[in-house]
């Protein structure tokens, strides 16, 4: 049996696993492969099922990565007509943000995929968090911790879930498209270039130097 495409792939899952709604995602950029969106709710069941089923078997989760999409306007138009006049409103509609993240599996035992599996979290802000799959793919421990650090994505059911490249104590995630950089680095110790011209804003008046 060849790895069944990502239309079948929804229908075999959804078949499976009564009352789980899968989102086929279309990419229609190189290499054009579009990828499956599932409610942290059904998370755990669709990866264990696409581990486990015997016609699958993706053993392996090779990348863990996040996307962020911030707020945005979404344009619409509507025509109304008027006085026997048809007019044309343009009505623009404010899409609150939201963060996802996205596994990419593949199967050693049977050598095909991939097949690519999507979270998608209920905003940027209060809830913010999905379904850890660590508990299936012991790989996605340390790139679940990533996508935390840097996207600010909580992931439940971690085993560990703490920074793994920004400090202890750090509050921002510096890969959300909002990020603003600071004007100093509590943890430069030689600042420089334009790290150094901005730090020295926050030197006392007794250290500040040329």
């Amino acid at each position: 049996m060849s790895f069944p495409a990502p239309e079948e792939l929804k229908t075999i899952v959804e078949a499976a696993l009564h009352g789980v709604r899968v989102e086929l995602v279309p990419n229609p950029a190189v290499p054009s492969q579009s990828s499956l969106r599932v409610a942290p709710a059904d998370a755990d069941a669709v990866a264990r099922f696409l581990r486990d089923d015997p016609r699958l078997l993706l053993d392996c989760c090779s990348n863990v990565t996040g996307i962020d999409w911030p707020d945005r306007d979404e344009k619409t138009k509507t025509k109304t007509v008027v006085d026997g006049v048809e007019k044309e409103t343009e009505v623009v509609r404010r899409v609150p943000g939201t963060l996802e993240v996205v596994y990419h599996l593949y199967s050693v035992a049977l050598r095909h995929g991939p097949a690519i599996l999507r979270q998608r979290t209920a905003d940027r802000g209060g809830d913010c968090s999905v379904t850890s799959l660590t508990p299936v793919w012991r790989s996605c421990e340390f790139q679940e911790r990533e996508v935390f650090d840097l996207f600010g994505v909580g992931f439940a059911g971690h085993p560990d879930l703490r920074r793994i490249l920004m400090w202890d104590g750090y509050v921002d995630h510096p890969m959300r498209k909002d990020y603003v950089e600071p004007d100093d680095y509590e943890y430069e110790p030689t600042p420089h270039d334009d790290v150094l011209e901005r730090a020295k804003s926050h030197y006392p008046p007794t250290e500040a130097k040329p």
